[in-house]
């Protein structure tokens, strides 16, 4: 019996993976991944330190572990160079493996900005366990870290180094943080409550470069002429799906993989879920959306051929963003026409985004007015009913 083979050992692979478990556990499960396979919460990275953790403390299974747990194979350091369709094989750099139904769980790679200087090869990016343990290994006692990007993940950095004795300034293009997620009144809201805990903000401004400083520091460079100092610099400018694989195999792509609401893509055969994957039509990296995919993928597989497969559902999963000086919690409209309306009391905000009607589309809640959530999340419709 050929095995179903899911590449990608994220939250995505090992969530289909126990999901497929509970309905079928006999197929042989193959894993692979690049990394050493530990299982962890990659939203926990973010606060660790509000934590109180060590990249150690985040791992909860090794991939010997998960391995047993799951009657499973786990290979670990191992890079899919193809995927042969018709075949029905992976083509690894030692070894080329058969599968039945192939599952593409590899999540989404960071942005990479191009930048002059000559010490861009020194920036960080941190997209998975194994490099925030090399980020942490370079930050001491007082650091300076420099972070390109104010959305999401750079604000969720910059509330967690701030609030743990480092010194953090945040450079942007645009005008407020989060940009890409809520509407200015929010923005201004989270810059205000980091900028009062020490965040020193440069938005308005792109990095240009970042080049050697002397006495192992940095000096980036923004738009306006101006330099940071710092000692650490991280990128956080946000994400792409990884797409490259399937695209090379004849796969339909777009923002990510291209799938339906069962999660198959143009290969009857070979599924897709999590960062990697646009669900009809939505490209949702974050945790609510992938989970509902793995539950239902989960069934689909372990169903059989002769079974109808299971349809996706994302109900009103809002984003969470732990920037806990200021939390946020935002439902982005998926149809932008419509306008804000916005009521604000100091770094509490509380906006609705209405359509032509007048009907809740989207919103956003910051600071004590997070405390409404769930009159909105009754209210907002479901993102795919």
């Amino acid at each position: 019996m050929d095995p179903i083979i899911i590449i990608g050992t994220g939250l995505a692979g090992y969530s289909v993976a126990r999901e497929f478990r509970k309905h079928d556990t006999e197929t042989p499960v193959i894993l692979i991944t690049r990394d050493d396979g530990a299982s962890y919460y990659k939203p926990d990275i973010s606060e660790a330190h509000a934590k109180d953790k060590t990249p150690a403390d985040l791992v909860q299974k090794t991939a010997e572990e998960m391995a047993e747990m799951l009657d499973a194979t786990v290979r670990t350091h191992e890079q899919v160079e193809a995927i042969d369709r018709e075949a029905h094989q992976v083509k690894l750099a030692s070894d080329t493996l058969t599968y039945s139904k192939l599952v593409l769980a590899w999540g989404a790679d960071p942005i990479v900005l191009n930048l002059a200087g000559d010490a861009t090869d020194r920036i960080h990016k941190v997209n998975n366990l194994m490099d925030y343990r090399v980020f942490r290994d370079h930050l001491a006692a007082g650091s300076h870290v420099a972070i390109l990007g104010a959305g999401l993940i750079g604000c969720e950095f910059a509330n967690d180094l701030i609030q743990h004795g480092y010194k953090v300034s945040v450079a942007d293009p645009a005008g407020w943080p989060l940009a890409q997620l809520v509407p200015e009144a929010a923005g201004d809201a989270v810059k205000t409550a980091l900028a009062h805990a020490g965040v020193d903000w440069h938005l308005g401004h792109a990095a240009t470069g970042v080049h050697h400083g002397g006495d192992d520091r940095y000096h980036v460079y923004l738009d306006d002429e101006s330099h940071i100092d710092a000692d650490v610099v991280l990128s956080a400018v946000g994400l792409k799906a990884g797409t490259e694989l399937a695209e090379a195999a004849g796969l339909d792509v777009d923002r990510g993989i291209v799938v339906d609401r069962t999660l198959v893509t143009s290969d009857p055969d070979i599924y897709a879920l999590g960062d990697c994957a646009e669900v009809a039509g939505h490209w949702r990296p974050y945790v609510g959306p992938l989970m509902q995919c793995a539950r239902t993928l989960g069934k689909t597989l372990a169903a059989g051929a002769d079974a109808e497969p299971g349809q996706v559902k994302y109900p009103t999963l809002p984003i969470i963003i732990k920037t806990h000086v200021c939390p946020v919690i935002v439902y982005p409209p998926v149809d932008k026409h419509g306008e804000w309306q916005i009521e604000r009391d100091g770094t509490a905000v509380e906006g609705r985004f209405v359509d032509g009607d007048g009907q809740l589309r989207g919103f956003v809640l910051t600071d004590e007015a997070t405390n409404k959530r769930r009159d909105y999340i009754k209210e907002a419709p479901a993102l795919l009913d």
